[in-house]
């Protein structure tokens, strides 16, 4: 894409456009797909459509900053870059364009224990805007290997998903076919044979390994043994015994993420926790899942006062950030609008989903009649009685 057509880009929704004309509907299937019927994937965004700010205007609004800071780090936005598994087989690169935007733009990147990169080599690109997320693994001794590798990379946050304790029906990508490896067969060589970007991008870089994980799978494993092994990985016996033996492990921040009522909340006191993610795994786990938002008030009043509480779940524009920050989350996460913004654009769409929102936020403020983001987590008067 020019730099003229990247330009006439003003929305994720935008850059999605673009991304579906790119990406094979094999591995777009994968990025989009929600569980089962799709219904908690609709329900995030109907829910963050509900939500309605009040404008304040006759202020001064002109030292709007959107800076926060989490875990005692500054940012330069309220929102990260949530871990996207397989993004590389998405879009080839996505991992390290979006760990490099998210470098530039001084705000967290995480990466996903079934990425398609190493810790090791991501660490190199983020830097300390690096989180690891963190799959348990049913081999404990993987899951403590994976702590000390991340924490030897320089991984100051981790992420602990716990809303994965069986794989989730994923109903498109069954219909799809999709699985790694691909298995060819007319449908699919016809897909990938239309989308020549993809394609080549895909030859050069080489076939999508989880590369974190590579190492524990069978010596010399072929690309489906490692699939195979991958997709038997995370372990169905996560108790809150165990979470503990991870908080004792790890030396740093430790956040659970897929927390979506108070027992949840907290269990994650209870074990030491820094932080929790209210997140409905973006609709991909549990079709009968509330939305995230619709659980964040009761969560952050009952533990904003314990936790870092954050969301992630349905986001797509600067006003969602606000939303979220107004019924009381103090950090703000997107998994699929910036990997649209890779598959649109490689590196500089990734970029442009970042300055999206931030132009979004600030615009927000200023009708808000705002200067920084602690007013609007704190003024009911920005809140519509409707919510």
């Amino acid at each position: 894409m020019t730099r003229g057509r990247l330009d006439r880009i003003a929305t994720i929704e935008d850059l999605a456009d673009v991304a579906r004309r790119r990406i094979p509907d094999i591995t777009l299937g994968y990025l989009e797909s929600g569980t089962g019927g799709e219904v908690a994937l609709r329900r995030n965004r109907e829910a963050l459509d509900r939500v309605t700010l009040v404008p304040q205007y006759m202020r001064d609004v002109r030292s709007r900053s959107a800076a926060t800071s989490v875990f005692g780090q500054a940012y330069d936005l309220p929102i990260g870059i949530s871990p996207v598994g397989l993004a590389n087989a998405i879009w080839p690169g996505t991992d390290q364009m979006l760990a490099a935007a998210a470098a530039n733009a001084n705000v967290p990147y995480g990466l996903s224990t079934v990425g398609t990169t190493s810790i090791e080599k991501i660490a190199t690109i983020a830097g300390g805007n690096l989180w690891f997320q963190l799959y348990v693994a049913r081999d404990q001794e993987v899951t403590f290997d994976l702590l000390r590798r991340a924490h030897a990379a320089g991984v100051k946050v981790l992420l602990v998903t716990v809303d994965v304790p069986i794989q989730s029906k994923r109903v498109r990508d069954i219909r799809n076919g999709f699985q790694l490896p691909l298995r060819p067969n007319l449908a699919t060589i016809v897909d990938v044979l239309s989308h020549p970007a993809w394609l080549l991008g895909s030859a050069l870089a080489g076939y999508p390994r989880f590369e974190s994980l590579t190492k524990y799978g069978p010596t010399g494993a072929s690309a489906p043994s490692l699939a195979a092994y991958v997709a038997n990985h995370i372990t169905d016996q996560l108790d809150p015994e165990l979470l503990k033996r991870v908080r004792d492990a790890w030396p740093g921040k430790l956040v659970i993420k897929g927390v979506m009522d108070s027992h949840a909340a907290q269990a994650a006191v209870d074990i030491g926790a820094d932080g929790i993610v209210v997140s409905n795994h973006g609709g991909r786990q549990f079709d009968a899942a509330p939305a995230s938002i619709d659980v964040l008030p009761a969560i952050a009043q009952a533990f904003g006062n314990k936790l870092t509480v954050m969301l992630d779940s349905g986001i797509r524009s600067g006003e969602d950030v606000l939303r979220a920050l107004s019924l009381g989350a103090e950090f703000v996460f997107s998994g699929r609008s910036f990997v649209y913004g890779a598959g649109a654009a490689g590196s500089a769409g990734a970029s442009k989903a970042l300055s999206i929102f931030k132009d979004d936020i600030l615009r927000g403020m200023a009708q808000l009649g705002i200067n920084n983001l602690t007013e609007v987590r704190s003024r009911d008067e920005c809140r519509s009685e409707e919510i």
